[in-house]
């Protein structure tokens, strides 16, 4: 199958690009510069000019390939309505295109604020007012009755790995390498999911050869750490203290990461492995951790 790729170049895309040409798929990677088309084409896929700001770029991209694996986002949290809006324009933009084909419209979206306390699952669905991106996941699903394979894949808070991190695990490094100890908040009790950003590659690919429409699946391999593990973990590997924050200096400590740390997001993934025949099975969070892939620079 002729797919396109957003994000191509990026953490998650970049690895999912060489699982969809591993398993036989052609790869179109949306490049919106030259260096980003570089990466692609290094990868094995054809570069394609554009960018998720320029919806006639992505209909054109979209119009040359069977299907679309959507995982480029603006993750600027200062301006998440605006890249909802674009986000929800790139979609229909897609979904115009693959309308009345089955071809599948894959779009990420994540597990954090999914069911607070609680175990979330795919059945669940999440409040929009946790995130402006939650309504296009529900968008999204429902375009199965246009004749597209909508699927939306819910990644862990963690999609970890060796080397180009940039997430919250890498934060938490860079912030515990500045202030000369790894922190937790109060009792370190609250937890977090965790995928291997290789395992979740696999996941894309296998949504895209099989799951029906209208899938919602769980990139989770680990469905609950402790935030005090995390931090212990990071403790060890940076050769700095481990200490408890109190909560109400979540944000003086941890800055904009302190809210989303002090979330207890623990998430499943069985109904995905089932379905899928999915199972994890490269290094968890804590040995990526250990390994010395979060140094903190």
């Amino acid at each position: 199958m002729r797919i396109l790729v957003t994000g191509a170049s990026g953490w998650i895309g970049s690895a999912s690009v060489v699982e969809l040409i591993s398993a036989g798929h052609q790869v179109l990677g949306l490049a919106r510069n030259d260096e980003a088309a570089a990466k692609i084409r290094k990868l094995g896929a054809e570069a394609v000019k554009g960018s998720l700001d320029d919806v006639a770029s992505l209909r054109a991209a979209a119009g040359r390939a069977e299907g679309v694996v959507h995982l480029g986002y603006n993750h600027d949290f200062s301006q998440m309505a605006d890249a909802a809006r674009t986000d929800r324009a790139a979609i229909d933009a897609f979904a115009d295109v693959l309308h009345g084909t089955g071809g599948p419209l894959l779009i990420a979206s994540g597990t954090l604020g999914l069911a607070p306390g609680r175990v979330g699952t795919e059945s669940d669905m999440p409040n929009p007012a946790v995130h402006p991106r939650v309504a296009n996941a529900a968008y999204t699903l429902g375009l199965a009755e246009r004749g597209i394979r909508s699927l939306v894949v819910r990644f862990a808070p963690t999609v970890h790995g060796a080397g180009g991190d940039h997430g919250f695990v890498a934060t938490l490094a860079k912030i515990a390498r500045a202030k000369g100890v790894s922190a937790y908040l109060g009792e370190g009790r609250n937890r977090w999911s965790a995928v291997n950003r290789l395992d979740a590659a696999r996941l894309v690919r296998l949504a895209v050869d099989k799951a029906p429409p209208a899938t919602v699946l769980h990139a989770v391999a680990e469905e609950a750490i402790a935030t005090r593990d995390i931090a212990e973990a990071l403790g060890r590997s940076m050769q700095v203290p481990v200490e408890s924050v109190p909560v109400d200096r979540a944000a003086a400590h941890f800055e904009w990461i302190g809210p989303f740390f002090g979330a207890d997001a623990p998430a499943s993934n069985a109904r995905t492995r089932e379905l899928l025949d999915w199972e994890p099975s490269h290094a968890t969070l804590l040995e990526d951790i250990a390994a010395g892939h979060y140094p903190g620079r």
